[in-house]
């Protein structure tokens, strides 16, 4: 067996493992949701999940809530300092940024209840993609492995043509794939939402204005010709750190399996690191896509999708974690 095949196999074997606890049950179609904000009754039955210490082995605007503390605290205390650089190429030629360790204020309590309560999460520092994986880099990924191609790559001039623009028709296993080869993983949803919003709660990755045109790609209809932006058309949308297209174009998938209750886990407690629930049938996406209104592209509103699914308007970008002091 040749060294392509190994990395082959072994990228699958872990796939599997990832989701043979989950998939039995994924056979429905993506989950619509309503734009209309509900009421936000929980429903508090789901066991907390185990933190894991930093450095162990291992739309709406928001209405006012407490704050971090600033002069120390347990969560303050807990700071990892990083000796990461504020930016770094990626093994794909892709720019990534750093999400400094610390704490942020996650969900929301003027939204959908899947986005309640706000809770404080802590988290270690991190880098993450400054754009979306795009056509042209997917596709040495594809020839790489010799892979099935998403459906977008049938007509074989998507990569060439629309090499800039991000790849969509992805499931989560072809994005986890993808970011497996080059030793990344997909964020943390956490982690993707930290870097849409930074430690100031915005409601958007560029500030809490409503969006226009000039800082996401959104409200269009599906199947025009202009549907999807090139990478870096959209700078006056950027996150705190720099981080761009978090808002609109594409819905992107993350790491977690999708619980409707799972910030009801921190209301007694801050989270450190979460990584969502341990098993589920659907993977949580974020960010709201080309065909959404502003409602969607809100940095703590959720959603899900079917791990096997391939969409359109869904894309995905990696994430790594900093290397931290000894």
């Amino acid at each position: 067996m040749n060294v392509q095949r190994i990395v082959t196999a072994c990228m699958t074997g872990a796939l599997t493992l990832l989701l043979q606890t989950g998939l039995a049950a994924a056979t429905e179609s993506r989950t619509s949701k309503s734009e209309s904000v509900p009421s936000t009754s929980l429903k508090p039955d789901l066991p907390p999940i185990p933190a894991k210490l930093p450095g162990a082995n291992g739309e709406h605007k928001a209405g006012e809530r407490s704050k971090s503390p600033t002069n120390g605290g347990a969560m303050h205390q807990l700071a990892v300092l990083s000796t990461a650089a504020p930016e770094l190429i990626g093994k794909d030629g892709a720019p990534m940024v750093l999400v400094s360790a610390g704490e942020f204020v996650m969900g929301s309590d003027k939204g959908d209840e899947d986005e309640a309560p706000t809770h404080r999460v802590y988290l270690n520092a991190f880098y993450i993609d400054k754009f979306e994986v795009t056509n042209g880099r997917f596709a040495k990924y594809v020839e790489a492995i010799q892979s099935e191609p998403p459906w977008g790559f049938a007509d074989k001039e998507t990569p060439v043509i629309h090499a800039e623009r991000p790849v969509r028709w992805v499931n989560w296993m072809d994005a986890m794939g993808y970011c497996l080869w080059l030793g990344k993983r997909l964020p943390a949803e956490a982690e993707w939402e930290k870097a849409a919003r930074g430690t100031d709660e915005r409601t958007y990755p560029w500030g809490n204005d409503p969006p226009t045109p000039v800082h996401a790609v959104y409200g269009l209809k599906e199947g025009g010709a202009e549907t999807v932006s090139v990478i870096g058309n959209h700078h006056m949308g950027q996150s705190p750190y720099g981080v761009q297209d978090l808002a609109g174009n594409l819905y992107e998938w993350v790491m977690d399996w999708y619980a409707e209750d799972f910030y009801s886990s921190f209301i007694n407690s801050p989270a450190i690191n979460p990584r969502g629930p341990s098993e589920g049938t659907a993977k949580v996406q974020r960010g709201g896509s080309y065909i959404n209104t502003p409602y969607r592209l809100r940095s703590s509103f959720r959603t899900k999708g079917d791990p096997t699914e391939q969409d359109p308007n869904v894309g995905f970008r990696c994430a790594q974690d900093a290397p931290r002091q000894p």
